[in-house]
């Protein structure tokens, strides 16, 4: 094994030698200005393109029965991504990402469509009103219905280009998203948190459902999550285990107030709609258009109680018009289930719930709130602790870092379809929060945004991403939807910074088409991000003054068999020459060792290289215990004593 370790390092090395001599590099540690990414053309696949620090590899085309639909999150298993999408979802081979391969477009339409793959098994999440329980396509048309999918589809991939579907389970709210759980201490099952953000479901559809609050009503839907159990001998028999009610006794959280040009923009759209005939309904004030989706099942429903057949007459729609405030007040406007003395509850559902089995936490990003949970017993994880913070909108989504220190969340202000990292927004809302963490307490620490602004015409916050594996520091990319992808440094939670990025114009240079970067997260060496409306773009990381080819060849070191980013696996590096020279790039660049002691370590690193068994050993001991000696005076020192187990291991 160590031989092996040394020619793939020795390799890598010549592979990077070779890719420098033949690209021109920036090694400046200052990014471009004029920042590339304002003023880009507008278009779809002919868009104007801004690249600093990245590499596009290769950028796919959505299949024909998905072109024009959103594309939503992805997983991954092997050399495949799976990527949702509101029509099903797509498998893509991309063994060679140069020219990734459709292997399957599954047809099977249910917003959001959210993946995830654990063995032979796929979870895909299904929230909208739309979604069938046979896959088929011609959507539900009424507002209660037998054959509504709302929760989660459960996949046999064993052949990955036949899936077999096997089975589902209901859930009261559906499924906006959901994480699916490895417990370490049950092999025979895997486990699923359901995030349902939307209203509660008719028991006429699905017995049991509530939406009264939990003390009118100990099995209400609210203020809960549901925990399903799937048996992996009989995956068909999967049901839900337990519905831990995580909100209990949050009030509500403070919260900026939309920027007045958005409000203004929502009362200009609902006039228009009012006066085209649309539904527009007030939420806190301001007034708001209802979507087809929302309004034409509830007009069916109309026509049905009435024993009537073919299109809504007038009197339905003025039935509808006359109701439709009330509704919508039933699900998010008046007086909300478990409201007391005057005091609004805090949230009753999360958005997101990022895993990290292997420190037994997780984190929810749960509309007002951030919590950080207990999942050592799997099944019924625990409120640990819950932050929240007034410039946040809607907390969306979280992420570790590798040693568990730290936990960054993301606020998804104005949900993904509106612009809010234009030149007014300010740089507080819609970006990331970092919070330093010492067992069960958060402590906020700084935001990061995605720092060019962008136009009205670009949906624009923050979004999806994932940790990318360089040892030593805490690397992240993410999606902005058009805003691109950054890759940034929160090694420092209180001054993160962008060491990367790329990014397209607008669909559109007239009004906002909604696009751009769902989820943009690393796998085995590669960026990939699912592009909303254009696809499946890959991209790789380019070496600059912020980032060495060492980090990024230790970061290929890390391969993964599958990869659900809300689990997140503790990464771990193999003993390597490669990774012990990204400690000593780093060392260097933050001149933490002093210049004469990190080449005197890679002169030793170089000739123990070369040498073999106990002349390798020998080579390395001095250097180890040079290195030990060091880390006493080293402005890292633990940097310098991870380098020096790195080079112990390489002795072993």
């Amino acid at each position: 094994m160590k031989s092996a370790s040394l020619s793939l390092s020795l390799a890598t090395v010549t592979l990077s030698l070779a890719a420098c001599a033949t690209a021109k590099l920036d090694m400046s540690t200052t990014a471009p200005t004029p920042d590339r990414r304002v003023g880009l053309r507008a278009g779809e696949m002919n868009a104007g393109e801004a690249t600093w620090n990245l590499r596009v590899v290769s950028k796919t085309r959505p299949s024909e029965k998905f072109a024009g639909v959103t594309n939503s999150d992805l997983s991954f298993s092997g050399p495949y991504v799976i990527q949702g999408n509101y029509n099903g979802y797509q498998v893509w081979d991309i063994a060679n990402p140069k020219k990734p391969r459709l292997k399957i477009g599954f047809l099977c339409p249910a917003s959001q469509s959210d993946v995830s793959v654990y063995k032979s098994l796929l979870f895909v999440s299904g929230e909208g009103m739309s979604g069938r329980l046979d896959c088929g396509t011609e959507g539900v048309h009424d507002s209660v219905s037998a054959v509504r999918l709302r929760g989660i589809r459960i996949f046999d991939i064993t052949d990955i280009a036949n899936p077999k579907y096997i089975g589902n389970v209901q859930t009261c709210r559906g499924s906006h998203t959901h994480t699916v759980v490895d417990d370490p201490t049950d092999k025979d099952n895997v486990y699923i948190y359901v995030s349902g953000s939307a209203g509660v479901r008719s028991p006429n559809e699905l017995p049991g459902c509530s939406k009264l609050a939990p003390d009118e009503d100990p099995n209400s839907a609210l203020f809960r999550i549901e925990v399903i159990k799937v048996p992996l001998a009989h995956p068909e028999l999967a049901s839900i285990v337990s519905s831990p009610r995580i909100f209990n006794d949050l009030t509500e959280a403070a919260t900026h107030a939309e920027a007045p040009e958005d409000i203004a923009a929502a009362t200009q759209a609902a006039a228009e709609a009012r006066a085209h005939g649309g539904y527009t309904v007030l939420v806190h004030g301001t007034e708001y258009v209802l979507p087809p989706g929302f309004i034409q099942p509830r007009l069916d429903s109309i026509v049905k109680a009435r024993q009537g057949t073919g299109a809504p007459t007038g009197a339905d729609s003025a039935a509808l018009r006359g109701a439709i405030q009330g509704i919508v007040d039933a699900l998010v406007g008046g007086p909300p289930p478990g409201m007391k003395n005057g005091v609004r509850p805090g949230p009753t559902q999360c958005h997101d719930i990022t895993v990290y089995p292997a420190i037994g936490l997780a984190g929810g990003a749960c509309g007002g709130y951030g919590l950080l949970l207990d999942i050592h017993d799997v099944a019924h994880p625990k409120r640990l602790g819950a932050v929240a913070d007034s410039n946040f909108s809607y907390w969306h989504s979280a992420t570790f870092n590798n040693d568990g220190t730290k936990l960054l969340f993301s606020d998804e202000w104005g949900g993904g379809g509106q612009p809010k990292c234009r030149a007014t927004d300010k740089p507080e809302w819609g970006a990331d929060a970092i919070f330093t963490l010492v067992h069960d307490t958060m402590t906020f620490r700084s935001y990061y945004k995605m720092p060019a602004p962008q136009t009205p015409f670009e949906n624009c916050v923050a979004h999806n991403g994932s940790l990318i594996p360089i040892p030593g520091r805490d690397i992240m990319v993410q999606a902005w939807y058009q805003g691109g992808i950054s890759v940034f440094d929160w090694t420092d939670p209180a001054h993160p910074k962008e060491i990367a990025y790329f990014d397209r114009g607008p669909m559109d240079s007239t009004k906002l088409v909604g696009a751009g970067s769902w989820s943009a997260y690393w796998y085995n060496g590669y960026i990939v991000s699912s592009e909303i409306a254009r696809g499946l773009d890959i991209l790789e990381l380019q070496p600059s003054g912020f980032l060495s080819q060492n980090e990024i060849d230790a970061a290929k070191l890390v391969h993964l068999d599958y990869l659900n980013v809300q689990q997140q696996p503790r990464l771990v590096w193999p003993a390597s020459v490669v990774v012990a020279r990204a400690y000593l790039d780093q060392l260097a660049r933050s001149n933490s060792l002093a210049p004469d002691k990190v080449a005197a370590a890679r002169t030793a690193l170089a000739r123990a290289e070369r040498l073999s068994g106990q002349q390798r050993r020998d080579a390395l001991a001095p250097l180890a215990t040079q290195l030990n000696g060091d880390s006493q005076g080293a402005g890292d020192q633990a940097k310098v004593q991870a380098l020096a187990a790195v080079v112990k291991n390489l002795m072993e």
